[in-house]
């Protein structure tokens, strides 16, 4: 099975600041994901030629389920995050990771019936400054909408703006989460044209069995956003195990 996670900056590019969405689409389209969780997506906003977004992702990939949340408003429309996926949601719920003073952010979480079983899904865009961002994971990992999935493999992705990459020693690992965006040096996603910062990141925790990890480096997605796509190839439960063995020896 495989993700995608990438941060779109609406569809404008990150050197040349066009707004060209077929950019995005044809990036995610080269990397053919199961499911793509995406970030700084625009909808009705005159910067991105008042498009609805989501609805084009949706119908463009037609995928079996499309899910939106709105965080930041603006005078006309907003943006936010969004999930397709090829397989059906078992649930789905969405909340919010606002503090105090602070942009809105929020997380998307689902249960996704995959043809290897179920696995929680929480796909987020993290504030930007530390102290908010360490708020942020306690508040996602101790609510009881994200609870509830607590007896299947969990992945959690998304643009953390963790620049200083202490997320994974913090709340996560008090949580029982591994990141599989390491070594920091190896998924150096941000700015797109030269990135220095690891930026866009995973976690996962129970029986989830990671085959590759890497960044689409791609000359479209270098040009396409100001971010590079992070995409993950994994398998579950027994899957997972067969794997681990095969991988051991």
């Amino acid at each position: 099975m495989r993700l995608l996670s990438y941060n779109i900056h609406k569809g404008i590019g990150g050197r040349d600041r066009r707004y060209r969405l077929e950019r995005v689409i044809s990036v995610i389209e080269s990397e053919n994901p199961d499911i793509v969780c995406l970030h700084e997506v625009d909808r009705n906003v005159r910067r991105s030629r008042f498009n609805n977004q989501p609805k084009i992702f949706a119908e463009y990939f037609n995928m079996q389920e499309s899910l939106f949340q709105l965080n930041v408003k603006l005078k006309t429309g907003g943006y936010g995050n969004l999930i397709l996926s090829r397989w059906p949601f078992l649930s789905q719920h969405q909340i919010s990771l606002t503090n105090k003073w602070r942009k809105a952010r929020g997380a998307q979480i689902v249960v996704i019936d995959s043809p290897e079983g179920p696995f929680q899904l929480v796909n987020f865009h993290l504030g930007l400054a530390e102290r908010e961002r360490h708020w942020q994971i306690d508040h996602l990992l101790t609510h009881r909408l994200f609870q509830e999935g607590n007896g299947h493999p969990v992945m959690i992705v998304g643009d953390t703006n963790d620049w200083r990459n202490t997320l994974a020693k913090g709340t996560f690992s008090t949580h029982e989460f591994e990141e599989i965006t390491h070594p920091p040096s190896k998924f150096r996603s941000f700015p797109a044209y030269m990135p220095v910062g690891t930026l866009d990141k995973a976690f996962i925790r129970g029986e989830i069995g990671i085959r590759h990890a890497k960044l689409s480096r791609s000359k479209l997605s270098r040009e396409a956003s100001d971010h590079l796509p992070l995409v993950i190839d994994f398998h579950l439960n027994e899957h997972a195990r067969d794997f681990m063995k095969k991988a051991e020896h």
